[in-house]
C-alpha cells in the first residue's frame, strides 16, 4: 500500500515524499482513509508509530477541498494536552501541508496572548490548542466555531490524567454538533471509552497495539540503588558508558532542579524542563536537547507525551512514576519508529511497591544490573510480578504486606541472578 492508493491528494503524497516516506505504518493504514471518507474514528496506537500523520494528512487532504477559513473562525480544531504536543502536531501541519494554501497556527499558555488573537483574526484553517489558552481566547471573543468541520482529541488519555476533563466538556458545548470527530489515545481505557459515548458517533475503531505493552525495540532494566546515591550511580552510567543523550525522569519539579545542579556540579550539560519554567525556556531546553548541545534533559511527566527527538538512545527514570501507566509513557520516548532504545530505572527500597505495579502492568520482569562501585543497601530481587494480572485499584484490606514473593523474615530485595541480561556497555 502507498500513500497514493489511499486517495491522498498530490500534494501531501510529495510533501510525505519529501520526508522519505513511502509506505504508511499500520495506523496510518487504517485511520486515513477512514477520515477521507468522513467517519468518526477511534484510534490507539503505540508512542512513535505514525500518530499525528495518521490524522494530519487526511484532515489536510479534507480542508484542501473546501473554502477557506473567515475572520476568527477554525476550520479544524487539534486539542492537546501539553505545550509541546501542541508545537509538535502544529509542525507536523506546517510540514505536510507545505504545498496546499492552508493557514495554521498553534495557540498555548505560558506565553503572550495578543500575538495569538492578532493571528486568529485572519482566521485559521487549522487550530492546534491546549484546552485552558483555548477557552480563554474564546472567552476573549478571539477564536468562533461556526465553520468548525473537525475536532481531535490527540492524547486523549493523558488529557483525562491531568484533569482536562472539565474543559473538554465546556469545549464541546460550544461546538457546533455536526463535525467529524476523530479520538486518537495511547490506551482504550474505561475512561477513554466513557468520553468517547458523548464525542463520536458510530466511530470506525482502530488498534494496531497491545493496551499499555511497552515496545519490543526497549531494552528494559533495573539498577538498585540507595537512595541517596541515585545521583551518584546517574554519573557513573553517563560517564562509563560515555551517554551522549539522555532524557532523564524526576517525580517533582525541585527533585528535577536539583538533580540538574548535582549534575551540572560534576561538569554534565543538563537541563531542566517542567511546568515552572516559561514557556521559551522549555522550548530552548528541547531546542537544545535535539541539536546535541544539551546532553541531559531532567524532565517531569510533563515531558512523557508528545517529545518526537530522533533516535533517542537512553531514558533514565530517576525515580519510577506513581502510575505505572507514565512508566510506558515514559520509556516510549525512545525505541520510536522501530529504532533501539534503553530505558534503565534506578530503583530503591521505597519503590518496590511501584515496581511491582508496572511489572504487573507490561506483564513481564525486567531485567536487573548491579552496578560495582556504588553504595547498595540491598539488591532487587527477580519477581514474579510480571505473572500477575495488573490491578489499578485494591482495598486495604487485599493488600497483601508480602513483595516480590516475599517468605516472613525475607528482605523484599533478595537478590537472584536468574534472567539477568547485560545491555550497558562502553
Amino acid at each position: 500500500m502507498s500513500f497514493e492508493s489511499m486517495g491522498l491528494s498530490a500534494p501531501l503524497c510529495k510533501a510525505v515524499a519529501d520526508q522519505g516516506y513511502s509506505t504508511p505504518s499500520p495506523i496510518q493504514a487504517q485511520a486515513i482513509p477512514a477520515v477521507i471518507k468522513g467517519h468518526d474514528v477511534m484510534a490507539a496506537a503505540q508512542t512513535g508509530t505514525g500518530k499525528t500523520a495518521g490524522f494530519t494528512l487526511p484532515l489536510l487532504d479534507k480542508l484542501s477541498k473546501s473554502r477557506r477559513a473567515g475572520a476568527n473562525q477554525v476550520r479544524a480544531l487539534v486539542l492537546t494536552p501539553t505545550r509541546e504536543l501542541a508545537a509538535q502536531v502544529e509542525k507536523s501541519v506546517v510540514i505536510y501541508g507545505k504545498y496546499l494554501s492552508l493557514r495554521s497556527t498553534v495557540v498555548f499558555g505560558g506565553v503572550k496572548i495578543d500575538p495569538q488573537i492578532r493571528i486568529l483574526r485572519k482566521g485559521v484553517d487549522v487550530l492546534v490548542a491546549t484546552p485552558g489558552r483555548l477557552l480563554d481566547l474564546y472567552n476573549q471573543k478571539a477564536v468562533k466555531f461556526n465553520q468548525l468541520e473537525v475536532l481531535i482529541l490527540d492524547e486523549a488519555d493523558r488529557m483525562l490524567d491531568m484533569g482536562f476533563i472539565h474543559d473538554i466538556r465546556k469545549i464541546l458545548a460550544i461546538l457546533p454538533k455536526k463535525r467529524q470527530n476523530l479520538m486518537f489515545s495511547a490506551t482504550f481505557s474505561n475512561q477513554i471509552r466513557n468520553l468517547a459515548k458523548k464525542l463520536v458517533n458510530n466511530p470506525v475503531e482502530i488498534s494496531t497495539s497491545p493496551q499499555n505493552i511497552t515496545v519490543d525495540a526497549i531494552e528494559q532494566l533495573v539498577c538498585p540503588v540507595a537512595k541517596n546515591k541515585k545521583t551518584a550511580l546517574l554519573i557513573k552510567l553517563i560517564r562509563d558508558n560515555k551517554w551522549g543523550q539522555v532524557l532523564v525522569f524526576t517525580k517533582t519539579k525541585h527533585g528535577s532542579n536539583r538533580l540538574t545542579r548535582h549534575l551540572g556540579n560534576k561538569n554534565i550539560n543538563a537541563v531542566a524542563i517542567h511546568g515552572n519554567k516559561s514557556q521559551a525556556a522549555r522550548t530552548r531546553a528541547l531546542e537544545g536537547f535535539k541539536n546535541g548541545s544539551i546532553q541531559i534533559l531532567v524532565a517531569t511527566d510533563i515531558a512523557a507525551r508528545g517529545l518526537d527527538i530522533d533516535q533517542l538512545p537512553q531514558v533514565v527514570n530517576f525515580e519510577l512514576p506513581h502510575v505505572p501507566q507514565d512508566y510506558v509513557h515514559r520509556i516510549g520516548r525512545t525505541g520510536r519508529a522501530g529504532a533501539k532504545g534503553q530505558a534503565v530505572s534506578l530503583v530503591c527500597d521505597d519503590e518496590l511497591k511501584m515496581l511491582s505495579g508496572i511489572e504487573r502492568l507490561i506483564k513481564q520482569t525486567i531485567p536487573r544490573k548491579v552496578i560495582e562501585g556504588v553504595e547498595q543497601i540491598h539488591r532487587v530481587a527477580e519477581s514474579r510480578s510480571g505473572d500477575r494480572p495488573y490491578q489499578p485499584k485494591q482495598s486495604k484490606k487485599s493488600r497483601s504486606r508480602r513483595r516480590f514473593g516475599q517468605r516472613s523474615g525475607e528482605s523484599p530485595w533478595k537478590n537472584k541472578s536468574r534472567g539477568r541480561k547485560k545491555i550497558l556497555s562502553n
